[in-house]
């Protein structure tokens, strides 16, 4: 087997965003994925399996269960991103095997959609790079940060998740949108002021391993700007203890992790538990993403959150209760 179209569990974990945990829980429960070994017995992917990873990865997001995705062959889960697809309203063909071309409008934005989300996805259907940089550099300075995230960034995102379950959208395509978004919103958040060195709440914002989610923790980074609150953004991907440390280094006020749907129960629930018992109790934990497991059972002492009006909720009411109102600024 050429080893040159393989890679290795650490390199499929950085390009699915499924841990070396979860792989090694699939292969045992499920029998797949099912690796090959190198010279040091190391696990190697060959790339039909890394494809069909992907796509399970997709599915899980979207709320489908590993008991029933991870075992089904290409055929059929191509055959349920379809099902999937159709049940989010989209159109058009399913099939994974090649992008359409970028005059065919395989998935249409509905009737109220913004125009600047269908001129981005004309520009994604085009492979146009420079034309959506273009286009975000104009929509974040009109729309305003706050718009700008509500408008464009979130609904691209979701419609490029949809997209790639429908076929429209390959694997490149989605890093290099995620890259246009990244230093988008970095612009965005760059150019609006300077928090006040007292300006409360501090809240530490990351995801735990396994959990990559750079371009989500921009997006809260950026609403809490605009709630004049103090992000302290550490990157996704941060072990617990490090976490616990870091908030007492900044004297964080709140650490604030997001999960994906797909996160496993053992994360979300006793990893989450366990680092909620690790900080002081007067840190506030907040706990963001579509997770159902968040909504249904957070661990004690966690406040879930699953939008931005939430975020802004969860702000007013840590203000409240510390009694430190909202300085008075100029319009």
């Amino acid at each position: 087997m050429n080893r040159s179209l393989m890679m290795s569990i650490a390199a499929v974990e950085r390009d699915t965003g499924l841990s070396k945990d979860t792989l090694r829980v699939w292969e045992k429960r499920y029998g797949f994925p099912d690796p090959v070994r190198d010279p040091q017995g190391e696990r190697c992917y060959p790339m039909a399996q890394i494809e069909r990873l992907r796509l399970i990865k997709r599915l899980l997001d979207v709320g489908h269960r590993p008991g029933r995705v991870v075992p089904l062959p290409l055929s059929d889960l191509q055959a349920l991103a379809g099902h999937s697809a159709d049940a989010q309203g989209l159109a058009g063909p399913v099939s994974r095997k090649a992008a359409p071309p970028p005059t065919v409008a395989v998935l249409t934005p509905p009737p109220d959609a913004p125009s600047w989300l269908a001129e981005a996805l004309a520009c994604v259907d085009a492979n146009d790079v420079l034309g959506l940089k273009r286009l975000l550099a104009q929509a974040a300075p009109s729309l305003g940060l706050a718009r700008f995230i509500t408008d464009v960034v979130a609904p691209l995102l979701g419609a490029m998740g949809e997209g790639w379950l429908r076929g429209r959208f390959q694997v490149p395509q989605e890093h290099w949108v995620s890259h246009c978004l990244q230093q988008s919103l970095h612009a965005a958040i760059h150019s609006l002021p300077l928090p006040d060195a007292g300006q409360a709440p501090r809240v530490l914002l990351s995801t735990f391993p396994g959990e990559p989610h750079s371009l989500g923790l921009l997006m809260v980074e950026g609403w809490l700007a605009l709630q004049r609150a103090q992000p302290i953004n550490l990157g996704p991907q941060t072990p617990l203890w490090d976490l616990v440390h870091a908030a007492a280094h900044h004297q964080a006020d709140v650490v604030a992790l997001s999960f994906s749907a797909s996160a496993p129960a053992t994360l979300v629930q006793d990893t989450l538990g366990e680092f909620r018992a690790k900080l002081p109790a007067h840190v506030a934990l907040w706990a963001g993403g579509r997770n159902p497991l968040l909504q249904r059972r957070p661990p004690t002492g966690v406040l879930p959150l699953d939008d931005m009006t939430s975020l802004s909720a969860a702000v007013q009411a840590w203000r409240a209760s510390a009694r430190r109102p909202l300085p008075d600024t100029p319009d």
